[in-house]
């Protein structure tokens, strides 16, 4: 029964290293369908005064995709911060440094997944109201796939889709070093990793890049 919350004295214990093991561990007890059981009554106890959490997650918004539930987390484990796309702006940089720097988080996974609809509708060059400007945002591993997959450049070749999710992960996490001198600091300092994985549908597993 998972029914201990984190403390700041646990948290103090942990690595980037040791964090990025649990999530994956997690995630391999979900794809084997041998989640662990939570006692969400005790956890709404013990976290009314605070929360530890010991990684962040920036995902997409995609509700196939439920973050704590993939990689077997409960209450006060991890923050998650989601948006179509699973790209980074100014208030999710801000997200992430307050999990980091302000309540102590040892881990950043950008979290990208198989198929996904807004990197499809930015490779198709959707354009729709606020969507539009959403989609600005992935653009860039749509040009950069373009130049490294053949055939069309468009949600109708899955090696494209494919190449751009990866693509759009790795470059997101570049912006977070490039526009977010305390998350990088952190990492140079080895007291954050800032990782990237895709969460594949059909097989639940997290590939990490």
């Amino acid at each position: 029964m998972k029914n201990i919350a984190i403390t700041k004295q646990i948290q103090d214990t942990l690595t980037p290293k040791s964090v990025l093991q649990d999530l994956l561990a997690g995630n391999k007890r979900f794809v084997s369908s041998n989640s662990q059981a939570v006692d969400n009554s005790a956890l709404v106890s013990q976290t009314t005064g605070g929360q530890f959490p010991k990684a962040v997650v920036l995902s997409c918004i995609d509700s196939r995709v439920p973050v704590e539930t993939v990689l077997d987390q409960a209450i006060g484990d991890i923050f998650v911060s989601r948006v179509a796309g699973n790209f980074e702006n100014t208030d999710i940089l801000g997200s992430l440094e307050y999990s980091c720097k302000v309540a102590g988080s040892k881990l950043v996974l950008v979290l990208g997944h198989e198929a996904c609809g807004a990197v499809k509708a930015a490779c198709d060059g959707v354009e729709l109201g606020n969507i539009t400007h959403l989609l600005s945002n992935i653009l860039p591993a749509v040009h950069q796939s373009a130049e490294e997959v053949d055939g069309e450049a468009n949600s109708s070749n899955k090696a494209f889709v494919a190449k751009t999710v990866e693509n759009n992960v790795k470059l997101t996490i570049n912006r977070i070093r490039e526009k977010s001198p305390i998350l990088k600091e952190m990492e140079d300092n080895n007291e954050i990793s800032i990782v990237g994985g895709v969460y594949n549908l059909h097989s639940g597993k997290v590939e990490m890049l």
